[in-house]
């Protein structure tokens, strides 16, 4: 069985909304770099992900928006020959990006539950707040891998839902605070 690790930067107030810029949409865009000093640390996270991730999956709004970018980035280069799940209702096979590797679209929750049966390594979700709610409420994320950074936000789109649903234990399994105030949380969802 595969492993599904949502990945992500979130307030302190749970808001993971538009952490990378102002032009995402959100009043406080950009959060995860304005006022904030910048500690290489805090991000070893992001590089230590790489070894374990051997998917990606997005939901469609976080593909559009990362496909725009990423596999021109430097930065994202070791990301860009990986498989890519996009997980939608609405996106044609002729929007996806040509050259940012093998990419294939799945149409429910029922579609990541079938492909967590198969075989392979763990797959990371990046960004995609939406879907990562809708896959935690059907039980499907095994670990989360957080950034929480010391901002309160007050309005956004939140990772986690308020639907009414059975308690759902956390094992922490790493933590590290950093000198600027942002804290990394690993938690495993126990079984």
């Amino acid at each position: 069985m595969r492993k599904l690790v949502y990945t992500g930067f979130m307030s302190l107030d749970g808001v993971v909304d538009s952490p990378g810029g102002p032009e995402e949409g959100h009043r406080s865009g950009g959060w995860v770099v304005k006022d904030l000093e910048f500690v290489p640390e805090a991000w070893s996270l992001k590089s230590e992900e790489l070894a374990d991730t051997t998917a990606l999956m997005f939901g469609r709004r976080s593909y559009e928006a990362f496909a725009s970018v990423w596999p021109g980035s430097q930065d994202h280069a070791d990301y860009k020959e990986l498989p890519k799940y996009v997980v939608s209702t609405t996106l044609s096979d002729d929007a996806l990006v040509d050259g940012w590797g093998p990419t294939t679209i799945l149409r429910s929750t029922e579609d990541v539950a079938a492909l967590k049966e198969g075989e392979g390594g763990a797959i990371y979700i990046h960004g995609s707040a939406e879907l990562a709610g809708r896959l935690s409420d059907a039980g499907l994320i095994d670990q989360y891998n957080l950034l929480v950074f010391p901002v309160l936000l007050g309005a956004g789109k939140s990772l986690f839902g308020r639907a009414d649903r059975d308690k759902q234990m956390l094992r922490l399994r790493e933590s590290e605070t950093y000198s600027n105030g942002i804290q990394k949380l690993v938690y495993d969802v126990k079984r």
